[in-house]
């Protein structure tokens, strides 16, 4: 029914992604190439139609589409009262850092994880307290006696913690979700789940949220939601906080009010709210998609590029591809690869801790795009 073939051409749109040399393929942001739900797009125009773009409030429709979302696909029950909007999950983690910890404290991450979350802690003035994970050649796992060592730190104040993990993929399970809430209550820690990946899915793979999981994850977290990379909607700033707990709440209402991140602009209601209440359909051909194309690469570098891996993911449209066997920096492996064919991914090494000797790539775009990228990368490997 709907087109994720149709190549779209983003140059010359001040596309962050895009804005490269000619010749160049850029498979690194998290930013699929596919046109957003003409749902949506049907939601903008009803709304374009009207000529002034104020200061604009939450609607009952904005709440009322987290809610209804996130207890049909997801199970988990949610209160109004629970929820905040915030333009955007970065700056979201940035203010809660200010808010919630002090200069020099530690903040836990697992390893590797998302590069951006290093900078939130670093430029807050506070230090990485990193936690790498067990890699054993397939999948990734938590060493809980290194994460117990981490929490136990007297500086340790916050966990950032990634439900489904970004970059590895992992869908954890509820059973790991509990034992990383209890040993974080256990210790004083509040966790930041960020959740923003948690609809970009294997068909017939279940998400958990973390807060559902038990009355003490729901009770010390923040759980940070939005429609933006499910949906492609990552330039409309558009988030969500779900905190239960009232004392944690009103924190964190004070901060993304001080920083001047709680006003939604005049789109970021109806971005949600068309998302979550008509983009349901489209979602799922989207998940068969990308489960396609993940498979896609999985058979080309088994069969073509042996010297690498694929390590297999069901969450998100970010591969985490092994190249430790090549016995090369990741930093310098992606400058060579894109300078030699113009194929621009991202070095693991970004990732923090674990990361190095491994890329990241973008897979979320039409299929004559990701054979031109596989064929690119095969290049690069045996030059």
């Amino acid at each position: 029914m709907y087109d994720f073939d149709t190549i779209i051409d983003r140059r010359n749109t001040d596309s962050i992604k895009w804005d490269i040399k000619e010749n160049e393929l850029p498979m690194w942001v998290a930013d699929m190439d596919f046109p957003i739900a003409p749902e949506i797009t049907e939601a903008f125009s009803d709304r374009i139609k009207h000529p002034v773009f104020g200061y604009s409030r939450l609607t009952d429709e904005w709440y009322d589409a987290y809610i209804n979302w996130w207890k049909k696909y997801h199970g988990m029950e949610m209160s109004r009262d629970h929820l905040l909007f915030c333009s955007g999950v970065v700056p979201a983690v940035s203010s809660i850092i200010r808010k919630l910890s002090s200069p020099g404290d530690k903040i836990v991450l697992l390893t590797p994880n998302y590069n951006h979350f290093y900078n939130c802690i670093q430029g807050n003035g506070r230090q990485v307290l990193e936690v790498e994970m067990k890699y054993d050649g397939n999948s990734y796992s938590i060493d809980y006696n290194d994460l117990k060592l981490a929490l136990s730190d007297p500086l340790a104040s916050l966990m950032i913690f990634c439900n489904p993990q970004n970059p590895t993929g992992n869908v954890w399970e509820k059973e790991t979700l509990q034992k990383v809430g209890n040993l974080c209550a256990e210790k004083g820690i509040t966790v930041i789940s960020d959740e923003i990946h948690c609809d970009i899915i294997t068909p017939g793979t279940e998400y958990t949220p973390f807060a559902s999981v038990s009355e003490i994850n729901k009770n010390h977290s923040i759980t940070c939601i939005a429609p933006t990379k499910a949906f492609n909607l990552a330039g409309l700033q558009t988030s969500a906080l779900y905190i239960p707990d009232k004392l944690l709440r009103n924190k964190v209402h004070s901060a993304v009010e001080k920083d001047e991140i709680s006003m939604p602009n005049s789109f970021a209601s109806t971005a949600a709210v068309s998302a979550f209440t008509k983009g349901r359909a489209w979602l799922n051909e989207l998940n068969e998609y990308i489960f396609q194309n993940k498979q896609t690469v999985r058979s080309f570098i088994e069969n073509e590029i042996p010297q690498i891996r694929l390590v297999w993911g069901d969450a998100t449209y970010l591969l985490w591809i092994d190249c430790t066997a090549l016995k090369t920096d990741s930093k310098t492996l992606a400058p060579q690869i894109r300078k030699n064919t113009g194929l621009f991914v991202m070095a693991g090494s970004y990732y923090g801790k674990g990361g190095n000797g491994f890329l990241r790539m973008n897979i979320a775009c039409p299929r004559k795009l990701l054979l031109d990228g596989l064929q690119r990368l095969k290049k690069a490997i045996n030059i």
